[in-house]
């Protein structure tokens, strides 16, 4: 690490604690529920060399800020995380779909329906107004909005590779505008989902807990992050966990290299899947010789979403505006049409998909779609601060089905998008989204009472927890 790139890391480090502490004290930004990590972005992108230019960023040979650089390698490190850690016993897709169901579906379906339908709308609209536009525009809708800035990043990092000079400023243009579209749209649906009785246990906005709009746990609120798994006598168990993920994202890059110089350009694969694939290597390899029960999934998940708000600060504030202004109109009019898109996801399906607390899931579902985890988190503890509803767990017991589509995604449709082969994939994903609803609608069931309508199985769960 150069003394340049450990000067911007601590440049963002004191920008980032800065925002949160901004955050804390400005009442705007904690009823607005901005994410600090997007506050710091901002302030850098203001504060840089576009604008202001006070921060002193570090710059290369080329004159360009060396921070334009880091998130192509944060977004490989984010998915060397995916998939180590020691998981919990594996459900059948039988009892997955008997505990989960409707929320597995619900959520499939969002994922390939928004890459399909944005695909469509790519071919259909975007691409009969500028027809000048890359093949891949409209991927970025997905990318940016259900995949978050590490799939935005490495999407526009694909696409910069095969020729297309700032698409990486796109992806994080439309990843920004998707998290804003989660948090502002998002507290838009839930006062009016609260106002017209939809919500079963918050019924104003105002019953949220604190914490929500300070960003900092009071004592009882406080989660573990993880457990120690290795002796400190022997390894710290934090530097234990950083040294795999570590290892693992240089193996990555290792790896590619490779297999750029002897396989070449016919079988390219991009970094951030060949990080992923060692990641589920290693962690099968810790597995059989028994040591996989010491790598510990909440810890690395932490380490993960540190990655993730560097990604997101440095992300907002390497964005070059003249790139977004020259694709401002194609821009806008994916942003709008990914927004109708979510919205009519929550009211259209999630309503009738849901066996019980249908706003609940459809909310989660609806953060998802427009920013991340973390967002959809953020929304669904405004109506159930408690949990009451296991929404939550709900959700992540489905993702383990969620997530082998997700990857079969981000692997498998950029490179063949970058090719010309767009109809193909939409029509796979088109057909995945319409066999999710079909499957639903058969194993789950459809509902069709009105939405303020109490369903059957509701009160049991609330009562239990009283």
């Amino acid at each position: 690490m150069s003394g340049g790139t450990l000067t911007d890391f601590g440049i963002m480090s004191m920008i980032i604690v800065a925002s949160h502490l901004l955050r804390y004290k400005i009442r705007f930004l904690q009823y607005t529920y901005m994410p600090s990590a997007i506050i710091a972005g901002l302030i850098c992108l203001i504060g840089g060399r576009q604008f202001l230019n006070v921060i002193p960023f570090s710059l290369g040979e080329d004159g360009m800020p060396n921070m334009a650089n880091y998130p192509s390698y944060l977004v490989v490190l984010l998915f060397s995380t995916l998939f180590l850690g020691k998981r919990k016993k594996k459900l059948s897709l039988r009892q997955t779909v008997e505990h989960a169901g409707d929320t597995f579906f619900l959520n499939l379906a969002a994922l390939t329906g928004q890459y399909g339908f944005a695909l469509l709308f790519g071919i259909v609209v975007v691409q009969w107004f500028f027809p000048g536009l890359p093949s891949g525009f409209a991927l970025f809708l997905p990318a940016g909005f259900i995949g978050g800035h590490g799939t935005a990043a490495a999407f526009g990092g694909f696409f910069e590779d095969g020729g297309w000079h700032g698409a990486q400023t796109i992806g994080y243009a439309m990843a920004t505008l998707g998290i804003l579209a989660g948090v502002f749209g998002g507290l838009v649906i839930i006062n009016v989902g609260t106002r017209r009785g939809w919500t079963r246990v918050v019924k104003s906005v105002q019953e949220m807990p604190k914490s929500m709009r300070t960003g900092f746990l009071e004592q009882h609120e406080r989660p573990s992050l993880g457990q120690a798994t290795v002796s400190a006598v022997a390894l710290d168990p934090l530097t234990w966990h950083v040294a795999i993920v570590l290892a693992t994202t240089v193996l990555a890059f290792w790896v590619s290299d490779w297999l750029k110089a002897h396989v070449g350009s016919a079988f390219s694969i991009p970094v951030f899947c060949v990080a992923l694939l060692i990641g589920t290597l290693i962690q099968k390899v810790f597995n059989f010789f028994r040591v996989g029960r010491y790598v510990d999934q909440e810890v690395i998940q932490r380490i993960g979403s540190w990655v993730t708000d560097y990604l997101i600060a440095f992300g907002m504030a390497s964005i070059r505006l003249d790139v977004v202004w020259h694709y401002a109109v194609p821009l806008l009019l994916l942003f709008c049409f990914g927004c109708v898109l979510t919205v009519g996801m929550v009211w259209f399906l999630g309503r009738k998909m849901c066996r019980t607390f249908w706003f609940e899931r459809s909310i989660l579902m609806y953060g998802w779609s427009t920013g991340s985890v973390s967002t959809s988190i953020l929304l669904l503890r405004v109506i159930d601060p408690n949990m009451r509803t296991q929404t939550m767990e709900d959700f992540g017991l489905a993702y383990l089905g969620i997530a082998v589509a997700e990857i079969a995604i981000i692997v498998f449709v950029p490179p063949l998008v970058l090719k010309g082969m767009v109809f193909a994939p939409t029509l796979v994903l088109l057909s995945t989204f319409a066999l999710s609803i079909l499957c639903s609608r058969l194993l789950v069931g459809w509902f069709t009472m009105p939405p303020d309508v109490t369903r059957e199985g509701e009160q049991e769960v609330l009562s239990e927890e009283d």
